[in-house]
């Protein structure tokens, strides 16, 4: 389960101050005690959507159809170096999933580990021939 602690959500509030969806799905955050799981389901029924709440891996698949956005060369750049905001909007405005599921989605990658999440998106390098 990702969970942020009080601090981490300061942390990403202050970093995120300049982007307002941001700032609401952190007070959904802080109102779910920083259950990154728990937050997402309710910012996607308030955006109607009917998440499968029976379904613990619910937020790990969103983050996976939005795999291919969050590691592309760029908005991955964005988010080692704390451009936080800019892989948000680039992940919102991708249409994969709610606008407003955008930041928990990258949130719970952060959480995860983003070079292990995105692991999976890198081309196979070919074994060089002995």
């Amino acid at each position: 389960m990702a969970t942020l602690s009080p601090d981490e959500i300061e942390q990403f509030r202050a970093q995120l101050s300049t982007y307002p969806p941001a700032l609401k799905a952190l007070t959904e955050i802080e109102d779910c005690e920083g259950n990154l799981a728990d937050a997402t389901i309710s910012l996607a029924i308030r955006a109607g959507q009917q998440p499968q709440e029976d379904n613990g891996e619910w937020l790990a698949d969103l983050a996976k159809r939005c795999r291919a956005v969050i590691c592309q060369a760029i908005p991955r750049q964005n988010l080692e170096t704390g451009a936080i905001d800019k892989t948000i909007i680039a992940v919102a405005s991708s249409e994969l999933i709610p606008a407003a599921l955008a930041t928990p989605v990258v949130l719970y990658v952060l959480k995860s580990g983003l070079a292990e999440f995105c692991q999976a998106f890198e081309p196979v390098e070919p074994e060089a021939e002995a």
